[in-house]
């Protein structure tokens, strides 16, 4: 299971980053403050960390001079949004910067790459009977091939990492087909339809009123 410590003072954007870092299948910890932070890494390693700048105790920067010789990747998330700050961070060995405020799915994105690049992510993931393998690229239920075109694939995939959240067309269609979205949501909506259908999700891949879709996994 991947670990995630979560360094954010601000309680209510560490409670929404744990719930979705839960979600989405990650084991998440919280600290608030520099010196807490410092005094978990001494005793337990991480993954990954998502780590604030303005903190009380200890800053971000300061904290990331701790954190350097641990060899454990750093994502800063923070209100300051200066190039300056983006730089230094950066250059501190940060991973990525991602500045507030942001959309969750966005932050899960950002949390899979650097995850990806360090080799953290499980190749294959289990929902709900499916068995998607993230290296061979198949899909399986009861032991057999269910066939999806890449586009197909990459939308479940997209779904599967973020389970519970509403996923607007326009972010939909950025992620999946890699350019802007023009308005026409019937390319979507098609390939939703025939996930529906291939996996079984008919109840499961839910419509959200003027928004897009959301994978609901409790019903």
């Amino acid at each position: 299971m991947i670990k995630i410590l979560v360094v954010e003072d601000e309680k209510p954007i560490s409670n929404l980053i744990r719930m979705s870092l839960h979600k989405a299948g990650y084991t998440c910890t919280c600290v608030y403050d520099g010196i807490a932070a410092a005094d978990i890494l001494e005793s337990e390693r991480f993954d990954l960390i998502l780590l604030d700048i303005m903190l009380p105790g200890a800053d971000g920067f300061e904290l990331m001079e701790f954190i350097r010789p641990l060899e454990m990747p750093v994502i800063f998330l923070t209100a300051k949004n200066s190039v300056d700050d983006k730089v230094r961070g950066l250059r501190m060995g940060a991973d990525d910067y991602l500045v507030k405020p942001f959309e969750i799915i966005e932050l899960l994105a950002r949390v899979e790459t650097v995850l990806r690049r360090y080799h953290k992510v499980d190749s294959v993931i289990t929902l709900d009977g499916l068995v998607i393998d993230t290296r061979s690229m198949t899909v399986r239920r009861d032991d057999e091939d269910i066939p999806l075109t890449r586009k197909e694939y990459e939308l479940l995939l997209l779904f599967v990492r973020n389970p519970g959240t509403a996923l607007y067309r326009e972010t939909i269609y950025e992620r999946v087909w890699g350019s802007d979205y023009m308005g026409d949501s019937r390319t979507v909506d098609l390939h939703v339809q025939r996930i529906r259908k291939k996996v079984g999700w008919e109840d499961k891949l839910q419509a959200v009123y003027k928004v897009g879709y959301r994978l609901e996994m409790r019903s």
